[in-house]
């Protein structure tokens, strides 16, 4: 499994319609690509600014064979919804690390 980590700052004011938008927005569309597991979105009640998406995937190729025009439609559609308010800081990548079981 593959995790895709991206995080976000957002204007607080607008940190309810961020997460809102991206359910209504990006979910259902990465939601019914071949491969994709679920996603979690994070908020830190210290940091009234950070959202953090965590998107599991099967496999890296599953998730790098996502349509690059369908990744720029949404953006675009995404960023015309929510204007300048937010940025992303971060987008970074994770294999889940399993280890055999030693139990019979």
């Amino acid at each position: 499994m593959v995790i895709e980590l991206l995080k976000f700052k957002v204007a607080p004011a607008r940190r309810e319609e961020f997460i809102h938008n991206d359910a209504e927005i990006w979910t259902p569309i990465i939601a019914s690509s071949p491969g994709f597991l679920g996603k979690e979105v994070w908020i830190n009640a210290a940091e009234p600014t950070e959202v953090i998406m965590v998107i599991r995937w099967a496999t890296c190729e599953q998730w790098k064979s996502f349509p690059q025009e369908l990744l720029h439609r949404t953006e675009k559609k995404f960023a015309e919804a929510m204007g300048k308010s937010y940025q992303m800081l971060e987008s970074l990548e994770y294999q889940v690390r399993q280890f055999p079981s030693t139990h019979p």
